[in-house]
C-alpha cells in the first residue's frame, strides 16, 4: 500500500474553509478513483499548516491518480493560501484501536535514518513499540509511512482528543526517545494536529 501526503503551508485564516474544500469536494472526488483506499487531513489551526494524505492499494493506483489530483490539489493549496509540497510513501505500519472520533487530534514525528535499516525498523515498531503505544491514554491509532530510498519515516499517534494526547505526551516522548536511539534514527521534528478528516479502508498490517 502505499500514499500520497500534501503539505500546505495555509493562512490560519483560511484552513477552515480547506478543510470545507476536502471534505466536500476532494474526498468525494477521490473516493470514485479506482485503487483508493483513503484520505485524512490533519491541521494546525493556529499555524495553517495542513496534510492531506491519500492512501492507494498499490503503486500502479498512485500513479493513475496523479493527473486527476493535481486540480484538486492546486485549488487546495489556493484556498489555503499557501504553497504545496507533494510526497509519495509506503505505508509499513497501521494499526487501529477504534475509528477516529469528532475531536481527535495527532502528534507527527518526521524521522531519518539509514535507509538499509528501515525495513529492520519497522518490524520493531510494529513488534514492540505499537502495544506499549495501545497503553498510553486516549490512544486511538497508530500509523508509519516510510520512504525506503532516503530513509525517512513519518510517524502518526491519533489520540481520542487533545487533553488525551497532552495526557500522554511524557510518555510518548519516553517512548520515541527510546525506540530512535535503539534504531539509530535522528528526530526531524515533531508537530501536533487536530485531525480534521478520516476516511480510512486502508487494512491493518499489525
Amino acid at each position: 500500500m502505499f500514499a500520497r501526503s500534501t503539505t500546505i503551508a495555509g493562512n490560519p485564516e483560511q484552513v477552515e474553509r480547506g478543510i470545507v474544500y476536502i471534505r466536500t469536494r476532494v474526498l468525494p472526488a477521490v473516493m470514485g478513483m479506482d485503487g483508493f483506499i483513503g484520505l485524512s487531513m490533519l491541521a494546525d489551526r493556529h499555524s495553517g499548516r495542513c496534510i492531506i494524505t491519500s492512501a492507494w492499494e498499490d503503486t500502479a493506483a498512485l500513479r493513475r491518480s496523479a493527473p486527476q489530483v493535481k486540480a484538486l490539489r492546486a485549488r487546495a493549496s489556493d484556498i489555503l493560501g499557501g504553497p504545496a509540497v507533494v510526497e509519495e510513501w509506503s505505508i509499513a505500519v497501521l494499526h487501529r484501536r477504534h475509528p477516529a472520533p469528532e475531536n481527535a487530534c495527532a502528534r507527527v514525528t518526521w524521522t531519518r535514518g539509514d535507509p538499509e535499516r528501515l525495513d529492520r525498523m519497522t518490524d520493531v515498531f510494529g513488534i514492540s513499540v505499537v502495544p506499549r503505544l495501545e497503553e498510553l491514554p486516549g490512544f486511538c491509532s497508530v500509523s508509519v509511512l516510510v520512504d525506503p530510498e532516503g530513509g525517512r519515516a513519518t510517524t502518526a499517534v491519533t489520540y481520542d482528543s487533545r487533553d488525551e494526547m497532552q495526557a500522554a505526551l511524557d510518555r510518548a516522548t519516553d517512548l520515541r526517545e527510546e525506540f530512535t536511539a535503539l534504531m539509530g534514527a535522528e528526530v526531524v521534528e515533531v508537530a501536533s494536529f487536530d485531525l480534521v478528516v478520516a476516511e480510512l479502508r486502508v487494512p491493518e498490517t499489525v
